[in-house]
């Protein structure tokens, strides 16, 4: 079975794009703030969050991440002063990532290009009624793909019973 062609060309059209624009706005966050478009997201969500602060396990949720990725990376913002971990209030077991001062820096100097290179890379090429209709039927095909796909800790138990 095979997808009919309008379809088959939303779908390339979609992962092309994102494609471009992550590039974009990766080469403007090492440029302007010498992070990865992974680490300014994490930022970004930390930066969000109530106090600041997420367990990691719900953060690789968040971020659709692996747990040992963004270990990885949590460690590098951390040995950069932009994150810390610590023990979880909620769960003992859980590490949480809090951002620190230094992260909510590094956010404040990166947003506004990262902003314009995502106005002049996807919505210039928009009007607000196709902006609106991508932005349903893209947090629909979210919301689908969120049902779909197995949570970090899920990942993790099942690669347990192999």
């Amino acid at each position: 079975m095979a997808l009919d062609e309008r379809r088959t060309q939303a779908f390339f059209a979609l992962m092309e794009a994102g494609g471009l624009l992550e590039m974009l706005m990766e080469e403007q966050l090492r440029r302007e703030g010498g992070i990865s478009y992974l680490q300014f997201f994490l930022l970004a969500r930390l930066a969000q969050a109530p106090q600041g602060r997420m367990r990691m396990t719900d953060l690789a949720d968040t971020v659709v991440h692996s747990r040992s990725g963004l270990t990885y990376q949590a460690g590098k913002l951390e040995d950069s002063g932009l994150l810390r971990r610590e023990p979880s209030e909620e769960d003992e077991r859980s590490v949480s990532a809090v951002i620190t001062d230094e992260g909510r820096q590094v956010l404040e100097k990166v947003l506004p290009g990262h902003v314009e290179v995502v106005e002049r890379g996807m919505f210039d090429a928009l009007d607000d009624a196709q902006a609106a209709a991508l932005a349903d039927a893209l947090g629909a095909v979210r919301d689908r793909l969120r049902g779909l796909t197995p949570s970090s800790s899920e990942r993790r138990r099942s690669r347990g019973r192999g």
